[in-house]
């Protein structure tokens, strides 16, 4: 069940809960890993033939299980599907305003009502934090930023549209694209490339830079923006793979550095270091000569003991071997570093711009009892 996400339906079909998370994706591109996870669990929970709350909740749980193994880097994915859980099982806890007693018609329709509720609410967060953030941009400023997050070019969308149009332009863009979103993909657009249009067409000055020159550009810059995957229990952030760096050079420069998050990715986590994620990510992968370089290449130190000895017990298994080793390593790097995620600590944040209002990372955990408990 884990690997197809197919689960029977009350009609008899089968509904393969992956491929409809991977359809509602393609089908809106605005659409972030959270809702997509959180819709598709409603469309699961709508097709299922459960006739009892426990086979609801089993239901869920299993569902939630699945996508989180079909996904390389599934914490966005996480925050919103463990909050729905948590959404679901308190509205479960409350029998009076869920119709007569022992009706269950009335309790899944109850749910799939709320659930429906609870994906309107996440769709409309974004708008919501663009209204919150536009006021930090300043007439004049220079905004450095990263990525695609969509709320953060949401956000920098709503601030030009604020501005009163093509005539009155208040501020620029430096985006750092990395050589992967400069590229592209199989004739796709790359990550970032998308918004950087936008700004443009709506008369916006935008910069594009890779990731090597962030230092050099800080001297122009009033202000650092990015998105996030994840905002954790301690106030800081996972997010695309630079995030961290650019929060460092921000703070070395005194560069206010602000987080755009909808609270539906407020994740609980708290990682205490860069490898403390609860992913497994080779950004740094050392290798010796000969690992690629077929029968003439040298041997690998792993298939060789201590005294220089060849353990391999012949040919045909090293070649097993090195099968086995690739798949492996093809697993867990998903596409290498291109979608790699780092940890931004809480004291390089100036600030969180969610669809609540301002947070500071030290109130991220008060926000995240209020939002589980």
């Amino acid at each position: 069940m884990f690997t197809t996400g197919a689960t029977p339906t009350k009609d008899g079909q089968v509904f393969d809960i992956v491929a409809t998370y991977h359809r509602l994706l393609r089908e809106d591109p605005d659409m972030t890993m959270p809702v997509a996870a959180i819709e598709a669990l409603v469309l699961s929970l709508a097709a299922s033939r459960a006739s009892t709350i426990s086979e609801t909740l089993d239901l869920l749980s299993t569902s939630t299980a699945t996508l989180k193994r079909a996904i390389p880097n599934p914490i966005s994915l996480s925050a919103g599907t463990d909050l729905f859980q948590r959404y679901l099982i308190t509205t479960l806890q409350r029998p009076g305003q869920l119709g007569p007693g022992g009706d269950f018609d009335a309790v899944r329709q109850h749910l799939l009502s709320n659930g429906r509720l609870f994906v309107e609410r996440a769709k409309a967060s974004r708008e919501k934090i663009a209204a919150f953030g536009r006021s930090f941009v300043r007439d004049g400023a220079t905004v450095l930023t990263n990525g695609g997050s969509r709320v953060v070019g949401a956000l920098l969308k709503s601030a030009a549209e604020s501005g009163g149009g093509s005539g009155s332009i208040r501020f620029r863009v430096i985006y750092v694209l990395s050589d992967t979103s400069r590229e592209g993909e199989g004739g796709e657009k790359g990550e970032g490339t998308a918004i950087v249009a936008a700004l443009r067409a709506k008369g916006v000055p935008v910069a594009t830079i890779p990731e090597s020159a962030v230092a050099y550009s800080l001297g122009m810059v009033d202000m650092v923006i990015v998105g996030a995957e994840g905002v954790v229990e301690n106030g800081g952030i996972i997010s695309r793979l630079g995030t961290y760096q650019m929060g460092m050079l921000a703070k070395s420069a005194r560069k206010p550095f602000y987080v755009v998050a909808e609270s539906h990715k407020f994740v609980r986590l708290y990682p205490l270091s860069q490898y403390d994620l609860p992913i497994e990510q080779r950004v740094v992968d050392f290798k010796i000569g000969g690992e690629h370089g077929g029968n003439g290449g040298s041997k690998r130190k792993a298939d060789v003991d201590d005294e220089g000895v060849d353990v391999a017990a012949d040919d045909s298994d090293s070649t097993e071997l090195d099968e086995t080793r690739r798949r492996a390593g093809n697993a867990n790097t998903g596409n290498g570093t291109k979608d790699a995620v780092d940890f931004t600590p809480p004291d390089l944040i100036s600030g969180i711009i969610t669809e609540s209002g301002v947070l500071t990372p030290s109130a991220v955990s008060e926000e995240l009892i209020k939002i589980w408990f």
